[in-house]
């Protein structure tokens, strides 16, 4: 069972040694998936338990707050991210608390007390252009050093490209922001999901005709915006068809990001749940509309062409060869745990 741990601070969690692999692993696209690979052949080969290292909130995130940056969308949640590098491999996965001190910590001190002190690491793997420390100023270079008096090795492995370009969030957030779910899924290695427990609403949309399972989006900023055409797993054994909206609803005044989803022709009471909505293709737009009625009207016109397209989805899916499930196991105890 893969560990937590949230604490730059403390004693060792690894005495006798580790491989730990650094990275942001938002989204966890092909260039994610093999350095955390590498490092978990690394760690098999040494006989040593697997860290995955990051932080939560992401650098660029805290200094958005502080006003220091523009505010990043995100591909994925806290909870999304630690299941997947448990399923990835890693024994221990670290979602550092990003907050003033921690941004303030030279890229030495923070070798000595997270990678030597916590970690006792002897190898650590990092993605290209690898930095950190304060003002990004440490970077391979730096960790070799550093290593070279701590007792450990550090390399970086070799982008990952897909039609000769390398494989980035910057890459995938531009994809689904034009509605290329296709090119987004081959740059992940599997369809753009978002996952979440369901919440309860305003139940506005109930008494339009179109009831709704809620996730919440916390406080961060989504890739993407608007109505689509999708899938929710975790209901039966196969997907549900569905229409969600994703943003802040202009037309009853929301404010803070909302995942809707309604499930056509099901009944059933999903809250407190965990489903993954798993984007199709791009409606249209969120917009306001002068009253209820016209939203109504709208989203009868986005039902109707959603279950077209997921229909067409459904036979191009047939006409397709197989692919290996995706695996999706952690500890669901340890995941609720993250803030």
């Amino acid at each position: 069972m893969s560990r937590l741990f949230r604490d730059a601070d403390g004693g060792p969690l690894c005495p006798q040694g580790s491989v730990v692999c650094i990275g942001a692993f938002d989204g966890l696209h092909l260039g994610h998936r093999a350095l955390v690979r590498h490092a978990a052949e690394r760690a098999r080969a040494l006989g040593l338990p697997l860290v995955a290292l990051s932080f939560e909130p992401l650098p660029r995130e805290f200094f958005a707050a502080a006003g220091q940056a523009p505010r990043p969308p995100r591909l994925s949640l806290a909870r999304a991210k630690f299941e997947g590098l448990c399923s990835l491999g890693a024994d221990l996965v670290g979602l550092l608390r990003f907050d003033a001190r921690l941004a303030a910590m030279s890229a030495e001190a923070f070798v000595a007390q997270v990678l030597a002190g916590r970690l006792r690491a002897r190898a650590v793997l990092v993605g290209p252009e690898f930095r950190f420390g304060h003002r990004r100023a440490g970077d391979l270079e730096t960790l070799r050093r550093e290593g070279a008096a701590h007792g450990f090795v550090a390399e970086a492995i070799a982008p990952v490209a897909v039609d000769g370009e390398r494989v980035s969030s910057t890459r995938i957030r531009a994809a689904l922001q034009a509605g290329e779910f296709g090119n987004a899924a081959q740059l992940l290695g599997k369809p753009y999901a978002i996952g979440g427990r369901v919440v309860r609403g305003r139940q506005l949309g109930r008494t339009l005709g179109f009831p709704t399972a809620n996730l919440r989006f916390g406080n961060k900023m989504p890739a993407l915006s608007g109505i689509y055409a999708t899938w929710v797993h975790g209901i039966g054994e196969r997907p549900w068809p569905s229409v969600s909206s994703l943003g802040t609803r202009p037309t009853v005044a929301g404010v803070e990001p909302l995942l809707e989803a309604h499930l056509f022709d099901f009944d059933g009471d999903l809250y407190g749940r965990r489903i993954e909505i798993e984007f199709v293709a791009h409606l249209r737009a969120e917009r306001k509309f002068p009253d209820l009625a016209a939203l109504t009207e709208q989203m009868h016109r986005d039902a109707a062409q959603a279950r077209e397209l997921l229909s067409l989805d459904v036979l191009q899916r047939r006409l397709q060869p197989a692919s290996p499930p995706d695996p999706r196991t952690a500890s669901a105890a340890t995941a609720e745990k993250i803030a």
